[in-house]
């Protein structure tokens, strides 16, 4: 479900393709597992919002599942509008050096899994990177939701942005 602009090929960097690709999905992977937070990126209202949400991810980078309380804005706002952002950075590892800090921000749509098998892999994957939520994840009141990722956009060095679109890709 490609919705967005594509930027075009000449986007990223002049290294052949397929070496460019297996580098900065290489890269993506590092900066994803290192850090277990993300700023979600929703809107309603005409106005955007950011909360912070512990994440996992499939191995394919495809997907990212997060779980949240079902009586929040946040949740709320996921129902309105499945497009949405999570933004991942090391800038705490750097706090010195901007030029260290790199951060991914991966776009694409949420979608809530109901009570079954895709509900129970989620929770499966959220509780592995994050055991100390497994008692919250196990509760009535607690939603999943699963972003299908339709493109990253890496930024490093405090202005090179490469970008990849899975989907398209590989």
């Amino acid at each position: 479900m490609q919705e967005e602009p594509v930027l075009g090929t000449a986007f990223n960097a002049a290294v052949p393709q397929e070496s460019a690709e297996r580098i900065l999905v290489d890269d993506l992977r590092a900066l994803v597992t290192e850090e277990k937070f993300a700023v979600l990126c929703t809107q309603g209202d005409g106005q955007p919002y950011g909360s912070v949400v512990a994440f996992a991810f499939d191995d394919e980078l495809s997907s990212f599942v997060f779980a949240t309380p079902k009586a929040t804005r946040k949740f709320r706002l996921l129902c309105q509008c499945a497009r949405v952002a999570l933004v991942v950075d090391n800038r705490g590892r750097f706090p010195g050096d901007l030029m260290k800090v790199s951060a991914v921000t991966v776009t694409g749509h949420a979608q809530q899994l109901e009570e079954g098998l895709a509900f129970d892999t989620a929770a499966q994957l959220l509780t592995a990177r994050h055991p100390y939520l497994s008692s919250f994840v196990s509760s009535p009141s607690t939603a999943f939701f699963r972003v299908e990722a339709v493109r990253f956009l890496h930024v490093t060095r405090f202005q090179e942005v490469r970008q990849w679109l899975p989907t398209l890709d590989g």
